[in-house]
């Protein structure tokens, strides 16, 4: 199953070898998030248990599917956090692909960001300053997404429909 979150929506693709076996977009992204559960600023852990309650119920539609043989991510949220784990002061693609992001580096992240207001996550090495305000809110779906789904990993990918194009293309 790959998955790619981004500021306005969440997209998932569900397949086996070469087949693609489902697709669907939920409405659900970073910016509303954010927006929608104050996100943007320092939250008490009750307020961020409110919150990831309240997203869980948003991704119902992954109520009860079965949990995938592999969970790969993409989507800034996800490749930000990346580089975060790898304190890349410099964004490498080449680090980033193929990075195994684990449950606890995700948990531990958004204590980092539920603890930081704006200013204070600029300064995270690996973070893109302009991401600072919904990292926090697509460190949440990321978190989500790997509860409903019973995974404590998931393998990282910063390539996107542009090299599968070329990949399909020019193989």
């Amino acid at each position: 199953m790959i998955f790619d979150t981004g500021g306005g929506s969440t997209q998932f693709t569900f397949g086996h070898g070469d087949a693609v076996d489902e697709q669907f977009s939920l409405n659900i992204g970073a910016v509303r998030l954010t927006a929608q559960h104050g996100l943007g600023g320092v939250l008490t852990p009750a307020q961020l248990g409110a919150a990831l309650d309240a997203i869980a119920g948003e991704f119902s539609r992954l109520d009860g599917v079965p949990s995938p043989e592999a969970l790969v991510g993409m989507g800034g949220a996800i490749t930000n956090m990346t580089a975060v784990m790898h304190g890349l002061a410099v964004y490498d693609p080449e680090v980033v692909q193929g990075s195994v992001l684990s449950r606890a580096e995700v948990e531990r992240q958004i204590e980092l960001y539920r603890s930081r207001d704006v200013e204070a996550r600029r300064q995270i090495v690996g973070l893109q300053p302009k991401r600072a305000d919904v990292i926090l809110a697509g460190a949440c779906v990321v978190r989500t997404v790997m509860e409903k789904l019973g995974r404590d990993a998931l393998s990282v990918s910063d390539r996107g429909l542009r090299h599968g194009l070329l990949v399909d293309r020019f193989s």
